[in-house]
């Protein structure tokens, strides 16, 4: 995502094209925004700042459920290589991460670079989904007897409230790239 992110400052650093590639540009403006929203604010920030704080905080050894949280972690890295699949199939996608419905469609990208895409959000939304049950249930249910819903430290809300939101809010991502994909194919 950073090196990403130093392409795009190069390119806007001075005028005309430096990358020469306005294509290029938009795929990578796509895949960084897809990199810092998917791989490292929900995976990183909350799965991994979580998964050491919150057991820490609640006084218990472990998350609620490991092995859900294995899985949901080692399904990442599936997801971001297909994201990178994506980037180099056919001149990659380059609709801007928020998949841009008329540059998302078969007439704006007719290869696979979407099609692999949108499995890519698939997984790392499941990855998403898996990683919320956890840490909702482990901040609900899990508390130590001297840990009353008003006495858990605000890490550990701020963690179970994203996650109920993000239990919520992925479904919906995930019927949106269905029927984007349903669109398309």
């Amino acid at each position: 995502g950073t090196g990403f992110s130093v392409l795009i400052r190069l390119e806007l650093s001075a005028p005309g094209s430096v990358l020469g590639d306005f294509q290029l540009y938009n795929l990578i403006v796509t895949t960084h925004g897809l990199v810092m929203i998917f791989f490292l604010v929900m995976p990183m920030m909350m799965g991994g700042f979580g998964n050491w704080l919150v057991p820490m905080m609640l006084s218990l050894p472990d998350m609620g459920f490991p092995r859900l949280n294995n899985v949901s972690f080692w399904v990442l890295p599936v997801s971001m290589g297909l994201l990178f699949c994506s980037a180099f199939s056919e001149g990659g996608f380059g609709g801007g991460w928020t998949l841009y419905p008329p540059l998302s469609s078969v007439m704006g990208h007719s290869g696979p670079a979407m099609d692999f895409l949108i499995l890519s959000l698939h997984i790392g939304g499941a990855s998403s989904i898996m990683a919320s049950i956890n840490f909702y249930s482990t901040w609900g249910n899990m508390r130590a007897g001297c840990h009353q819903f008003y006495r858990v430290p605000l890490f550990c809300t701020s963690i179970g409230v994203t996650s109920f939101l993000l239990i919520l809010a992925m479904p919906v991502l995930a019927g949106a790239l269905t029927m984007l994909l349903t669109d398309r194919n």
